[in-house]
């Protein structure tokens, strides 16, 4: 569609996510090339991105653990832009 690519404007300019901790950003950073094993006990972000100069703009930021069984939220994401809180 245009957007991009890689994490060129008009589109995506920013990375998935990315580790949380004492620093607030940190290893691992969720983007393409990062080989890092997510491994139960790490806390990450996700914030998925889209943006068009000019025209508009929006980042969601929603925050996982890794489990032992896999990831888990620690609060619902939104489930769409016009309902940005989960129930």
């Amino acid at each position: 569609a245009g957007l991009g690519p890689d994490y060129r404007l008009p589109g995506l300019p920013h990375r998935t996510g990315h580790g949380c901790g004492m620093s607030i950003h940190e290893m691992p950073y969720l983007v393409r090339g990062d080989r890092t094993v997510l491994q139960p006990g790490m806390c990450c972000s996700n914030e998925p991105m889209i943006v068009v100069p000019g025209r508009f703009g929006v980042r969601l930021e929603d925050h996982f653990h890794i489990t032992d069984d896999g990831a888990a939220w620690f609060t619902p994401p939104s489930p769409a832009i016009d309902q940005p809180f989960a129930e």
